[in-house]
């Protein structure tokens, strides 16, 4: 199989990523975005190191799904402060904890 179809649907899961980001209100749905456009590095990444045969883009993805899993972690307990403060998960409100 061609790498410019992994390439391609890494391309589109990247742009529905950002589109989300842009577009939603909600915290989880956005949370859920960034994820999927994280992901869609980690398939160029791979794509990448099989067409050239190293290692190095697989190491990077790794190392992408490890901050993931931070950010996952710090994100979601973010996410859970500020609904059981405001009753609300939407972007909106966050700028609402300065005051």
């Amino acid at each position: 199989m061609s790498p410019n179809w992994f390439l391609t649907l890494s391309a589109l899961l990247f742009t529905i990523g950002a589109v989300g980001v842009l577009v939603r209100r909600n915290a989880i749905v956005v949370f859920m975005c960034v994820e999927l456009m994280l992901n869609a590095c980690n398939l160029a990444f791979v794509t990448f190191s099989r067409v050239h045969g190293t290692l190095e883009g697989q190491v990077a993805a790794f190392f992408v799904m490890v901050v993931a899993a931070a950010e996952v972690v710090v994100g979601l307990a973010i996410i859970v402060a500020i609904y059981r403060s405001r009753r609300s998960a939407s972007v909106d409100d966050v700028s609402l904890l300065k005051y």
